[in-house]
């Protein structure tokens, strides 16, 4: 039986669904995970209500921030203990930093970035290419260890199997007083909206919403469907939202169930951030906008007036008027 191990991630505790897709594409197999944080009990409680057979949970205060080379340190211990055949994590920024820092020191093959991924009985992936103008499949030569990470909202959520597994508190030894890499503080956005990269319905708006002001409309739209709320590259450099609402290459990779984009044209650099999005919706002024082409749905007309109608609209059909 293939040996797996997950490196989940949590909020505040609570473990993140990207990482429960990951539990679901596990299913049957042999399934180890680590999580870290001194917050992170409930997440590591919750892994193991999941049928994952040993977590382990690196507890120390010291770890609740990302470093990169203590968390590699940590990952190390637990590869020499479980010996997976698969590391698998999500294509987060820490996901996307750590498995691929993990492949290389363990020298194992990387596939980064998928967009769909079968783990068992033979591992299947598919991922973009070319700002995702093209898909590709992945295939393995035969290896001891394979790295994958996989974007959120790409696998079903679920569960390893009904057995519940054994929480294990990890203790690390890493000096971090002699590390290169010294943490000096972290800033958090005060936002209730879900993670803007796992957020199954994204709202975003472009140059055209004209004032940081206007994106009340979208925030309201945004609040009835549970949705994140983004932002093209343009708008961001008008001034018109902060740069960690950013779509597209230079910004945030997303890949929702749902996309609504409203005043965005449609630049390559914010389709490669957003069109392996599942249903895309464009509303825009400009019929000859490039992002009709790729849009499932399409609205030509002004955004002012359409998404307060779509808001109405939405709290009727959703209970919520």
């Amino acid at each position: 039986m293939k040996k797996v191990l997950i490196l989940a991630e949590h909020k505040k505790g609570s473990l993140k669904k990207a990482s429960l897709e990951l539990t679901g594409a596990s299913k049957g197999m042999e399934v180890s995970a680590i999580v870290f944080g001194s917050d992170a009990k409930a997440a590591a409680d919750d892994l193991a209500a999941k049928g994952v057979q040993n977590v382990f949970w690196v507890k120390d205060a010291k770890f609740d921030h990302y470093h990169p080379e203590a968390y590699a340190a940590a990952m190390d211990q637990v590869v020499s203990q479980v010996k997976p055949n698969i590391i698998l994590g999500n294509a987060s920024s820490l996901g996307k930093d750590l498995i691929a820092k993990m492949a290389a020191r363990l020298d194992a093959p990387l596939a980064a970035d998928c967009t769909e991924a079968t783990i068992q009985p033979d591992i299947k992936l598919r991922r973009p290419f070319f700002s995702g103008k093209a898909v590709g499949t992945i295939e393995f030569e035969p290896a001891e260890l394979v790295c994958i990470t996989v974007r959120p909202n790409s696998l079903a959520p679920g569960e390893v199997s009904s057995t519940a597994g054994k929480v294990n508190e990890l203790a690390v030894n890493f000096d971090f007083a002699s590390s290169a890499v010294q943490f000096v503080g972290k800033t958090e956005g005060s936002s209730d909206k879900p993670d803007l990269t796992e957020a199954a319905i994204i709202v975003s708006g472009g140059r055209s919403m004209k004032t940081k002001e206007n994106f009340k409309i979208l925030n309201e739209l945004a609040d009835v469907l549970g949705a994140a709320v983004g932002a093209s590259r343009a708008a961001v450099d008008e001034g018109l939202a902060s740069h960690d609402m950013q779509v597209g290459q230079t910004g945030k990779t997303v890949n929702p169930k749902l996309y609504i984009a409203n005043g965005i044209s449609g630049a390559i650099q914010h389709l490669a951030g957003m069109r392996t999005s599942k249903v895309i919706v464009a509303i825009n002024k400009d019929a000859a906008a490039p992002l009709f082409q790729k849009a499932d749905y399409g609205i030509v007309g002004d955004l002012f007036v359409i998404v307060p109608l779509l808001t109405k609209e939405f709290k009727k059909l959703l209970g919520k008027a």
